[in-house]
């Protein structure tokens, strides 16, 4: 019997391990499988650090954490039977659910071994690299540069699967305990950098910090453009991990009422607070898609990396500029020079920011 003659999923499962931004392209996932199955349970499984993005969405029937820290903290302690006994109980873990369509988002050998792990009649994979294939029963290769809009790939494999255009809408759930955290520290923070003088400031989140430094906008810059943001009644505020935080202090030093969060709040909590955040201005990090995810005005600053040449949505920028050797992803050729994010000016960041504020007032 076909795939199209059996009967529709109940139990679908997304595999996406990592990384945020990654996650936050694949969500829209989530709608377009319950529009092309309305009576379907989605579930997902990713790595520990990732699951904060996707437990409080209602759409989602349950995240199930892939324990890669615990596999590798037995490995290299070289206990191999109970790293065997933690394989053997996480595969139990996804034969139980008795999913009937797998969905490996990633498409990598990690995440075609969780898909095959399940067992599921059903295992359908994008692109599928280093051997994957032949863990999986279907792969989609979707055609490079087709679709311009972030998130083309995980888009293709919706519609793949028979997914009307449109049902393709990234999809972000904020707690509501997160939100209240978010603005109770925000708030301290306001009265820490303007005593009584703090005001209700539209808030700019700036997010400066990702895992390559070829991806990273000038230091000084980010200093000089929320000075100007503090002239114009804005108030910026640097978010980001507390691997960030030295960096993100040292930003937030040269100006008295520049606020830095980095490493204060969660990753969910983040996330609330990206949602009231009236602009965002970021690199090419998880924090930055997420704003355009969340629909919030949203400058973005690609250079090394340009993982999709249009927004979900016109309020969406992009800064890029062609150079003859960008992208070049992990392999610069510039010797550190990069000039792909160096030539990106704190005027013309600003003047773009300013723009997408107009577009929304």
């Amino acid at each position: 019997m076909s795939a199209q003659q059996t009967p529709p999923p109940q139990r679908i499962l997304v595999v996406r391990l990592s990384a945020l931004g990654d996650i936050v392209m694949a969500s829209g996932l989530i709608p377009a499988l319950h529009t092309l199955y309305p009576s379907a349970e989605v579930s997902w499984v990713c790595e520990a650090g990732c699951a904060p993005l996707l437990k409080h969405n209602p759409r989602i029937k349950q995240v199930i954490v892939w324990p890669r820290s615990e596999w590798e903290a037995l490995l290299k302690a070289k206990r191999y039977v109970a790293l065997w006994r933690a394989i053997k109980a996480f595969r139990s873990r996804l034969r139980e659910e008795k999913f009937d369509l797998v969905l490996d988002g990633q498409g990598l050998l990690k995440s075609g071994l969780v898909a095959w792990m399940t067992g599921a009649p059903r295992r359908v994979s994008i692109i599928a690299r280093e051997g994957s294939h032949r863990l999986v029963h279907e792969v989609v290769t979707p055609p490079p540069g087709e679709d311009p809009a972030m998130g083309s790939e995980y888009r293709y494999l919706a519609h793949y699967l028979g997914a009307p255009q449109g049902s393709f809408v990234h999809d972000l759930a904020v707690g509501d305990e997160q939100r209240q955290r978010a603005n109770d520290v925000l708030k301290h923070a306001l009265h820490a950098a303007w005593g009584t003088a703090a005001t209700s400031r539209p808030i700019v989140i700036l997010a400066p910090f990702t895992t390559r430094p070829q991806k990273h906008w000038v230091e000084s810059n980010w200093s000089e453009l929320a000075g100007e943001l503090l002239a114009k009644g804005l108030q910026p505020v640097v978010l980001g991990g507390p691997a960030d935080t030295d960096a993100a202090n040292r930003i937030a030093a040269t100006q008295p009422h520049l606020i830095s969060l980095a490493g204060r709040l969660k990753l969910d909590e983040s996330v609330a607070l990206i949602a009231q955040a009236h602009l965002l201005i970021g690199v090419d990090t998880g924090l930055t898609h997420m704003g355009s995810a969340l629909r919030i005005p949203t400058v973005v600053l690609f250079g090394s990396t340009r993982p999709y040449r249009e927004g979900p949505t016109p309020r969406t920028r992009i800064l890029y500029d062609a150079l003859p050797c960008s992208p070049c992803r992990r392999r610069p050729t510039c010797n550190g020079a990069f000039t792909c994010m160096t030539q990106l000016t704190t005027q013309r960041v600003l003047e773009a920011a300013l723009g997408q504020l107009e577009m929304t007032a």
